[in-house]
C-alpha cells in the first residue's frame, strides 16, 4: 500500500490522529514504524474492550510494521489514575506478575506472535532507580499535570492527590522513550498520557510519536464502558456459550459498534449488512465471529446451536396445541400433514424448503428427511405456528 492507503486505513475507526500530518510522513519513510500500545495487568483476564487496541495493533502488523505490547508491571504497582475520582489501591508485584502471564497467552488470540514484541516496561523502570526519576520529574510541571480534567476536579472538590499519581504518565511516557516509539495507541481516556509521551520524547531528544485514540467500547449495559468493575464486560476467556449469549443481549445499535471495532469488516462491508441483513441474524453472526477468534468455529457452531435451541424454548408458548403421533418415525413431510399445518405436500415442501421448520429449536431444510417421535417434541412452522408432539 501506499503511504496515503496506509493512512486511509488506519484512520478508520479512529477518534483522533495527533499529528495526522505527522503520521503521512513517518509512513513515507518506507521504515517499519515502531507502534505502542501499554496493558496494565490489573486484573487476570482481558475482556472484548482491550481488543479494540489489539484489533488496531493487528492492522499496522498487516502493513508491516513493528508491533510492542507493553505490560506495565511497573506502572500497575502505581495504578492508572486516568477517570479515578480517588487514589487506586496498590496492587503487590506478586499479584501484578501472575496477572501478566494470562495477558501474554491471551493477547495471541489476536496479534501475529511472529511479528509482536512482548516486554514489560519493569525492564527500563527499575533501572531509572531515584535519581532517574527526579530527572524525569524535572521534565514535567504540576501546572500541566493539574491541567489533566481528573486531577482538575480532584483538586477544585479538595480530594486528595497523591504524588505517586503524577509520576504515572510520566513513566508511561519514558516507556515511549525507551522503545522510541513511533505512534502510541489508547482509548479516547488516555489521551493525557499519550501527549505526556510525545513531551517527554522531545525533553529526551526525540521525535515526538503520534498519538492514537480510538473509541471506548460500551458495555453489555449499553451505558458505560466495557469494565470488570461495572460488571459490564465480555472476557475474552469465557465459556463459548456464555460469551455468545452475552453478545447477542446487546442492542441493535451497539451491536454495529462492535462490528466496527471488534471485527475485520470494512465500513462498506458493514453498511451492507445494515441493508441486507436481520438484525438478529447479524446479530448471530458477530456472535460466532467473535467466539470463533477466541475460541474455535465448532465451539462458536456449538455456542450458535445451543443459543438458538434455549432461545426458541423460551419463546416457545405454553398453550401450543398438543398433536399426539403413533409412529416412532415420520418424514417431516407427512409431520407437518399430520399436525394440520399444511394442506399439501407441494406446500410442506415449499415451507421446509425456505427454512419455515424448526423442530426442537433446529432448522430443517430437506425435505426428504425423516424424524424419530421420542417424548415431546416442539415443531415451529413459519414464525407463528406451534406445536407440541407427543408419541402415544
Amino acid at each position: 500500500m501506499s503511504p496515503e492507503e496506509q493512512l486511509k486505513l488506519i484512520k478508520e475507526g479512529t477518534v483522533e490522529i495527533i499529528e495526522e500530518g505527522e503520521l503521512l510522513e513517518k509512513l513515507k519513510r518506507g521504515k517499519p514504524l515502531k507502534v505502542k500500545a501499554g496493558f496494565d495487568p490489573t486484573a487476570p483476564d482481558l475482556h472484548l474492550g482491550h481488543t479494540v487496541l489489539l484489533q488496531k495493533l493487528r492492522q499496522f502488523q498487516k502493513l508491516g510494521h513493528e508491533v510492542y505490547f507493553i505490560i506495565g508491571d511497573f506502572t500497575a504497582m502505581i495504578g492508572d489514575p486516568t477517570g479515578r475520582s480517588e487514589t487506586r489501591p496498590p496492587l503487590s508485584r506478586e499479584e501484578v506478575l501472575k496477572n501478566a502471564e494470562t495477558y501474554k497467552e491471551q493477547v495471541f488470540k489476536i496479534l501475529d506472535p511472529e511479528k509482536t514484541n512482548i516486554v514489560f516496561n519493569s525492564q527500563w523502570l527499575d533501572k531509572l532507580g531515584t535519581k532517574g526519576v527526579i530527572e524525569l520529574s524535572a521534565k514535567y510541571t504540576v501546572a500541566r499535570m493539574l491541567e489533566r480534567d481528573d486531577f482538575n476536579k480532584r483538586y477544585k472538590e479538595g480530594i486528595p492527590i497523591h504524588i505517586h499519581e503524577f509520576l504515572y504518565p510520566l513513566l508511561q511516557g519514558y516507556d515511549s522513550v525507551a522503545i522510541e516509539a513511533d505512534v502510541e495507541l489508547g482509548g479516547t481516556d488516555q489521551k493525557f498520557n499519550l501527549l505526556v509521551g510525545r513531551d517527554i520524547q522531545r525533553e529526551y531528544g526525540l521525535e515526538p510519536q503520534v498519538c492514537i485514540t480510538l473509541p471506548l467500547l460500551v458495555g453489555t449495559d449499553g451505558v458505560k464502558k466495557m469494565s470488570k468493575s461495572y460488571g459490564n464486560y465480555i472476557g475474552i476467556t469465557e465459556e463459548p456459550k456464555t460469551m455468545f449469549g452475552k453478545i447477542m443481549s446487546i442492542s441493535d445499535e451497539l451491536m454495529w459498534e462492535y462490528y466496527a471495532l471488534l471485527t475485520d469488516y470494512t465500513a462498506r462491508d458493514i453498511e451492507n449488512m445494515k441493508k441486507d441483513m436481520h438484525p438478529m441474524e447479524a446479530k448471530k453472526k458477530l456472535a460466532h465471529y467473535l467466539v470463533s477468534r477466541f475460541h474455535s468455529k465448532e465451539e462458536a457452531d456449538k455456542a450458535r446451536e445451543f443459543f438458538e435451541r434455549t432461545f426458541s424454548e423460551r419463546q416457545f408458548p405454553s398453550d401450543a396445541p398438543e398433536v399426539k403421533i403413533p409412529e416412532e418415525e415420520i418424514s417431516v413431510i407427512n409431520l407437518l400433514l399430520k399436525i394440520g399445518a399444511v394442506s399439501s405436500k407441494n406446500e410442506a415442501r415449499r415451507i421446509i424448503q425456505g427454512g419455515g421448520l424448526k423442530i426442537n429449536g433446529e432448522k430443517i431444510e430437506d425435505p426428504k428427511a425423516v424424524i424419530n417421535i421420542e417424548g415431546e417434541m416442539r415443531v415451529q412452522v413459519g414464525k407463528k405456528r406451534f406445536y407440541k408432539i407427543v408419541k402415544c
